[in-house]
């Protein structure tokens, strides 16, 4: 990754439901299919990509904002090597229920799906940049940052709620019970064949059910379940070498390829963000 396309990440102690990536020449940025822990919430702020989530692809260009849904599967990739830039909000899901109910939006404080993948509102579009632009700067108080985080996505919500919300696809409790082991178990070595005992499927069969619910095959689900593990070690200051062997690599070297094929961004760019 040269230094042009070089990441930044923002995150503070203080608020740790929230994490800010911003990069300002994405041209050569790629990533493979992976999922996110948590709410991811973002926006092109020049040029144009591809962002592919589930089964759709949309063409986004400056001003669009994007978001997805825990665990469902996207990447954001440029067309033909163009000059594009973007910043990405990550919102603990949990957190944001909590706001979502506190405005009266949610029965309940547990996450909704929320149906809207790409919308063009070019008010909200300013105020994240706004928003961004707040929580990067090291002069503002950790009140403020915090303050205008809630203000802003609460108006984001609020305007979300005249969507119409959407339910994940039905999915096999057999296929739940893969992922949910797979998530808990993720620095483990399991093999396809000890999933097909579980579920009694063939491997093909398992393969493909598995796929057409999560958009990832069960290995690929496992080693992206192994990166945002290994996200989370870096988040806390664990070494590299801590993070790799923790989340089931073998060595650093392969830890550090995949991550930069899943995050774009090197396990050093992201364990040293912009602080406060």
């Amino acid at each position: 990754m040269t230094a042009f396309t070089k990441p930044i990440f923002w995150r503070d102690a203080r608020m740790p439901y929230v994490e800010l990536r911003k990069i300002s020449d994405a041209r050569h940025v790629s990533y493979a299919p992976h999922s996110h822990m948590q709410w991811s919430f973002g926006t092109v702020t020049a040029g144009r990509s591809t962002f592919f989530y589930r089964d759709t692809a949309y063409q986004v260009r400056a001003g669009d904002l994007v978001m997805m849904n825990p665990y469902w599967v996207h990447a954001c990739n440029p067309i033909e090597k163009q000059p594009w830039a973007y910043m990405m909000l990550y919102i603990d899901a949990q957190w944001i229920s909590a706001l979502r109910y506190r405005l009266g939006l949610l029965d309940t404080p547990d996450w909704q799906d929320i149906a809207t993948a790409v919308m063009t509102q070019p008010g909200l579009f300013a105020q994240y940049c706004d928003l961004a632009t707040c929580l990067l700067d090291k002069q503002q108080e950790i009140t403020n940052k915090q303050q205008a985080l809630i203000k802003y996505l609460s108006r984001v919500m609020e305007w979300l709620a005249n969507e119409t919300s959407t339910e994940r696809p039905h999915t096999p409790d057999l296929l739940e019970q893969v992922a949910t082991y797979l998530r808990a178990n993720c620095a483990a070595d399991i093999s396809l064949q000890s999933l097909c005992l579980q579920t009694g499927y063939s491997a093909g069969h398992l393969i493909r059910a598995f796929k057409q619910h999560f958009g990832l095959t069960p290995h690929a689900y496992l080693i992206n379940q192994r990166i945002l593990q290994g996200q989370m070690a870096l988040k806390q200051g664990h070494s590299i070498v801590e993070a790799a062997l923790n989340a089931g690599f073998n060595d650093q070297p392969h830890f550090q390829r995949t991550f930069k094929r899943l995050v774009a961004a090197t396990p050093n760019q992201y364990r040293y963000p912009l602080l406060k």
